[in-house]
């Protein structure tokens, strides 16, 4: 089983103290993605007003694009306590024990805008980019990432993909046809069994999920599988649209 999460645009500083580097992460095969972007992070930096205009960033966040000055030399962090917000909030990596943290490493990627998916327990700098940037000097980030990150996924052979991305970042690297899936939307169900997508309650609800997998680590060979491990653990999985799976929540958050 390999799950896919989104980032967060919201990040914790510092890290280890020691530069993170970046033949240390999974998927090595998007080495040159990963350069491409890093070399236009760090020449827009060199703009100020013109960074600012890219990044959307407001005057409380020009600091971000001293952070992106430094992101190859900065210190690392791993990427699932990196990012904060209330889908990472949910998760809860860093209560988790060191069984359960090491399924996270395993199984998890983390899907980022400058470095394409990552490990759960990689280390990573703090950066400022989203999946909507447009960075001068380079092509979009949908045609730089899509084909290589699919062929990625492909290359590491999971026998299935539990895909809570948002769609954003789901354009950035589609799940390969030949490898089963599941694309994930979290719903509220009303009185009348019509179902509406969430927002805040999404994010909460898809990093509650992640948790009480890696707390359980589930020995599953298939989404069949996965689907009745979800049923005996307390989570409602509706069929959606073709390939994609309801994960039923009420609109308040879960213990």
């Amino acid at each position: 089983m390999l799950v896919l999460l989104p980032p967060s645009e919201t990040k914790r500083a510092g890290g280890s103290g020691r530069p993170w580097e970046l033949s240390r992460l999974a998927l090595p095969e998007l080495r040159a993605q990963r350069e491409a972007v890093l070399t236009a992070l760090e020449e827009l930096s060199t703009d100020a007003a013109e960074a600012a205009r890219v990044l959307k960033l407001g005057a409380t966040q020009l600091g971000e694009i001293e952070v992106n000055a430094v992101v190859r030399s900065a210190a690392g962090m791993p990427a699932v306590d990196r990012y904060t917000g209330v889908l990472y909030d949910a998760l809860g990596a860093a209560s988790l024990d060191g069984h359960a943290r090491r399924w996270l490493g395993r199984r998890v990627l983390i899907h980022s805008a400058p470095l394409g998916p990552v490990g759960a327990l990689d280390p990573i700098p703090q950066y400022r980019l989203g999946a909507s940037a447009s960075l001068p000097g380079l092509a979009p980030l949908r045609r730089l990432w899509a084909d290589a990150v699919t062929r990625a996924i492909e290359a590491a052979s999971p026998a299935f993909v539990v895909d809570l991305r948002s769609e954003a970042y789901v354009a950035l690297g589609p799940v390969p046809e030949r490898v089963p899936s599941v694309f994930v939307r979290v719903v509220t169900e009303g009185p009348d069994g019509a179902v509406r997508a969430l927002n805040h309650f999404n994010k909460h609800a898809k990093g509650a999920f992640v948790r009480s997998l890696a707390q359980s680590r589930p020995r599953v060979g298939t989404l069949g599988a996965l689907r009745r491990w979800a049923l005996d653990a307390g989570w409602t999985l509706r069929d959606g649209a073709p390939g994609e799976w309801h994960l039923v929540t009420e609109s308040v958050t879960r213990a």
